[in-house]
C-alpha cells in the first residue's frame, strides 16, 4: 500500500513490531508508572530506610565539618576587618588633632630651613658607611640582590643633615625610634624634640613598623624610625613610583580630612620586607598641610591570621589554617607549614607546583607573603566576590576542604581562605560509613541494581526538561524539546515548548522596553535619582549643603526670534547649549534644567567639592566667552545675563504622570533674582559669591535686589577668564 507525499504518517505493522515497548509504555499514564514504582519500593522499605539513614548521618557529619570550618573563617574575617577599622578610626583620630597639624607645621619649617644646613665631611663619611655596611648588607641578606648605594644616597642638605644627625649614628631601631633631639639648636630638632614622644607612642601602641610626616611637596619631612627614607620626596626621590607615592597623591587630593587609603602589601625598599601602608590628610576642611603615613608590617596580619600561633586552640586542628590572597593570587599571610617546618614546606610546594626559586625566596626572606602563589578555585570564586566550601587541592599538593570568602577592607581586594586536610576532617564520617557500609552492602547492592535501570528509565524525560530550563535560567529562551512520548511528560513537553516560545517573545520586548527606559530616565536626572526610582521610591528630594547655583538667560534672544524661523532658533539654542553643557561637564557643574531662553546648573550638588564657587564663576565666564564667540561668528546680537548665588537647595523629582528633576531653595531663587534684577547683561553674582571669590575675581557693584524685604548687593564680574 502507498500513500501520497505529505500525507499523515501511517503507522505499519513492520513499525509496530519494531518497537512495540515504545508504544505500549508510551500510552501507559504516568500516574500507572509512579504506582509500580511504588509497589516494588516498598518491597525494599528495609533497604531504602537504611539508606536514608546513612545518607542523613553522613551529610549531617559533612555538612557539620564545613560548617564549622567556615565559623573558622568567619571569625577570622571579623578579627581582621575589625583590627584594620580600629586601626583606620585611630588614624582618622590622630589626623584630625592639633597635635599631628602642629608636628607637620614645625617639622615642614624645619625641613625648609635646613637646605642652608652645613655637611662636614665626616658627616658626608658616616652616612655613606651606614648605607654600605648595614643597609646594603641587610637588603643582600633578605632579598639576594645587591643594592645600588650610589643611588640611594641623599643629594639634598635636609636629606644629608637629617641622615647625618638622625640615622648614621645608630645601629638599632629602638635607639634611633627613642632618639629625639641632635642639641644642635635647629628648628627641626626642637620640633623632634617636641613631637617624637607622641609618635614614637602611636608606633609603638599600635604595633606599626614606623610613621612617616609628609609635607605638601611630596618630602619626608619626619620617620619616627629615621631610616633611609628620612628627608626623601615620594615623588622625586630614590624610593618613589611605589604604592606609598600613589597612597599620598590619592591622600592630598581627597578633598576630605577624615580620607584614610590603605595600601596592599608590596616591596618597599628601606623596610626590606612586604610593606603596606595607612595614609590620611592632615589639616582642617578644605586645606591640606600634610600627610601621615603609618606603615602597616606583615607580622601584625600574621599574628591575626595563624591565632597568635595557636592553631590547636582556635579549632583549627593539626592541618588546619586561614590564609590570606591578594588579587595577583600571591599570599598576603604566613603559611603555618612554613611557620612550624620549613624544610617541609619547601618540599611540599615544591612537589605541588612552585618553582624552587620561589620557595628559597621565601625561605630567605622568612615569610611567604607576596612569594608564595595560592593558585585554587576556592581562591579564585572569592576574587569574584563568592563565598562557598569546596574540596580542592591547596598549594602544598594536600586534598583540603576550604572554606572561602572575600574581605571587606576598603581599598585591599583580599579574599581569605580557610583550609583543613580531608584526611583530617572527614575522620569521623570515614567511621561512620564504614560502620554502616559493612552492616547494609547486601541489602544496597539490590536496591542498587533496581534503583539503577528504573531511575534510567523515568528520570529521562525529566532530565530533558530540567536541561531545558537550565537554558532558560540562563536566557536561552530558544529551546525546543523533541515531544517523545503521549503522556504526561508528552503534554509538559509541549507546554514547555510553548512557555519557551512566549518567554523570548516578552523578554525582546521587555529588553526594549528597559533599553529605552534607562536612556530616558538617564537624560531627566543623574545616575543616584535614577537609582533610587529604579527602586521603588516614590518621594525623592533630598538637601543640599554648600551647592553654588546659576541661573543664565540670552539678552536678545526675542528680539532674533522675529527675524529666524523656528527651526533656525532652535538650531541656535542647540548649539549654544551643546557648548554650555560641554563646559559644564569639563569644570565639574552639573546641569539640571534648560528651557528655551534659561540654563539652569549648580556645582556641589551631587558631587561635592571644596571650590564650587570658583568653578561656578569659572563656567559663568566661559559661558559668557561661549556667547560672545557666536555674536562675533555670526553677526547677531545675543548676550548672556547670568546670575550666581551659593547656599542651601534642595533637589528630587517633581509630579507624578510626567516626572521633571528639578532644584530648588533660597540660593536658586536668589541667583534667579540677581539674573532677572540686572537689566543688562553680564555675570551677577551675590554678597557671597563675591566675598569667596574676590582674591581671584575681579567684580563691580551693579545695585541690589530685595529678598524678603531685605536689599541684596549684587556684583558684577568685571574681568574675563584667562
Amino acid at each position: 500500500m502507498t500513500t501520497e507525499a505529505g500525507s499523515p504518517d501511517v503507522e505499519t505493522p513492520a513499525r509496530k513490531q519494531r518497537h512495540p515497548r515504545r508504544r505500549i509504555m508510551s500510552r501507559i499514564s504516568i500516574q500507572s508508572k509512579l504506582l509500580a514504582m511504588l509497589l516494588i519500593t516498598s518491597v525494599l522499605s528495609a533497604a531504602v530506610v537504611g539508606a536514608i539513614g546513612y545518607q542523613s548521618g553522613r551529610s549531617s557529619l559533612r555538612n557539620s565539618v564545613f560548617d564549622r570550618l567556615t565559623e573558622i573563617r568567619s571569625a577570622q574575617t571579623r578579627q581582621l576587618e575589625a583590627e584594620f577599622r580600629y586601626l583606620r578610626d585611630s588614624l582618622v583620630v590622630y589626623t584630625r588633632g592639633t597635635t599631628a597639624t602642629e608636628a607637620v607645621r614645625a617639622f615642614t619649617a624645619g625641613f625648609d630651613q635646613l637646605n642652608d644646613a652645613v655637611i662636614a665631611p665626616a658627616q658626608q663619611q658616616a652616612i655613606v658607611d651606614y648605607y654600605r655596611n648595614q643597609f646594603a648588607k641587610a637588603e643582600e641578606a633578605q632579598t639576594g640582590n645587591q643594592a645600588d648605594v650610589a643611588a640611594l644616597l641623599p643629594t639634598s642638605n635636609p636629606q644629608k643633615w637629617l641622615q647625618a644627625n638622625y640615622m648614621a649614628p645608630f645601629n638599632d631601631w629602638d635607639t634611633a625610634l627613642k632618639f629625639s633631639d641632635a642639641r644642635d639648636g635647629s628648628a627641626w630638632s626642637a620640633a623632634c624634640a617636641r613631637f617624637n614622644e607622641y609618635f614614637r607612642t602611636v608606633v609603638d601602641r599600635f604595633k606599626f613598623e614606623d610613621a612617616l610626616l609628609l609635607d605638601t611637596r611630596g618630602n619626608v619631612v619626619y620617620s619616627a624610625y629615621k631610616g633611609v627614607d628620612l628627608g626623601t620626596n615620594v615623588y622625586t626621590g630614590p624610593y618613589r613610583g611605589g604604592s606609598l607615592t600613589d597612597a599620598y597623591r590619592r591622600a592630598v587630593t581627597s578633598n576630605a580630612i577624615d580620607y584614610v587609603d590603605v595600601t596592599d602589601f608590596s616591596d618597599y625598599q628601606p623596610a626590606q620586607a612586604p610593606t603596606a601602608w595607612m595614609v590620611s590628610p592632615i589639616g582642617s576642611e578644605g586645606r591640606v598641610e600634610g600627610v601621615l603615613a603609618l606603615q602597616l608590617p606583615i607580622t601584625g596580619v600574621n599574628r591575626v591570621m595563624t591565632a597568635n600561633q595557636q592553631w590547636q586552640e582556635a579549632g583549627m586542628g593539626s592541618t588546619g589554617e586561614t590564609i590570606l590572597v591578594g588579587p595577583d593570587g600571591l599570599m598576603r599571610s604566613v603559611s603555618r607549614t612554613f611557620v612550624q617546618n620549613r624544610d617541609q614546606y619547601k618540599k611540599d610546594v615544591i612537589d605541588a607546583g612552585t618553582p624552587p626559586d620561589v620557595a628559597a625566596t621565601a625561605i630567605r626572606q622568612g615569610g611567604t607573603t607576596l612569594v608564595q602563589p595560592v593558585a585554587s578555585d576556592a581562591a579564585r570564586l572569592a576574587e569574584r566576590g563568592q563565598t562557598g566550601t569546596m574540596i580542592d587541592l591547596d598549594y602544598l599538593g594536600h586534598e583540603t576542604l576550604q572554606s572561602y570568602a572575600p574581605v571587606n577592607l576598603p581599598g585591599l581586594d583580599w579574599v581569605m581562605v580557610a583550609k583543613i586536610d580531608t584526611t583530617e576532617a572527614f575522620a569521623p564520617v570515614t567511621v561512620f560509613t564504614r560502620t554502616l557500609v559493612l552492616s547494609t552492602v547486601a541489602m544496597i547492592f539490590v536496591v542498587c541494581i533496581a534503583a539503577i535501570g528504573l531511575a534510567r528509565f523515568f528520570v529521562r524525560p525529566l532530565r530533558r526538561l530540567e536541561a531545558g530550563a537550565q537554558q532558560i535560567s540562563s536566557g536561552d529562551y530558544g529551546v525546543s524539546l523533541p515531544v517523545l512520548s503521549r503522556d504526561e511528560f508528552g503534554d509538559l513537553t509541549v507546554a514547555f515548548n510553548e512557555m519557551s516560545r512566549n518567554l523570548r517573545i516578552k523578554e525582546d520586548l521587555l529588553e526594549e522596553q528597559r533599553k529605552e527606559n534607562d536612556r530616558l530616565l538617564r537624560s531627566m536626572m543623574p545616575e543616584p535619582v535614577v537609582q533610587r526610582y529604579r527602586e521603588g521610591e516614590e518621594t525623592i528630594a533630598q538637601d543640599h549643603q554648600n551647592v553654588t547655583v546659576i541661573f543664565a538667560d540670552f539678552v536678545g534672544l526675542d528680539e532674533l526670534s522675529a527675524d529666524l524661523s523656528s527651526d533656525e532658533l532652535l538650531a541656535i539654542v542647540n548649539k549654544l547649549v551643546r557648548q554650555f553643557d560641554a563646559a559644564a561637564e569639563h569644570l565639574g557643574i552639573e546641569q539640571v534644567r534648560t528651557l528655551h531662553n534659561g540654563y539652569l546648573a549648580s556645582c556641589g550638588l551631587t558631587v561635592p567639592r571644596l571650590d564650587n564657587v570658583r568653578r561656578t564663576v569659572d563656567f559663568g565666564a566661559e559661558m559668557q566667552r561661549i556667547v560672545d564667540r557666536f555674536r562675533a561668528e555670526t553677526g547677531h546680537d545675543l548676550r548672556l545675563r547670568a546670575g550666581i548665588d551659593t547656599g542651601t537647595v534642595s533637589s528630587g523629582l517633581v509630579g507624578r504622570s510626567s516626572l521633571a528633576y528639578d532644584m530648588w531653595g533660597a540660593a536658586v531663587d536668589l541667583a534667579y533674582r540677581v539674573r532677572s534684577g540686572a537689566p543688562q547683561p553680564g555675570i551677577y553674582v551675590t554678597t557671597r559669591v563675591h566675598d569667596a571669590t574676590l582674591d581671584v575675581r575681579q567684580f563691580t557693584p551693579a545695585g541690589s535686589v530685595s529678598v524678603g524685604g531685605t536689599e541684596e548687593q549684587i556684583w558684577r564680574l568685571t574681568e574675563r577668564q584667562p
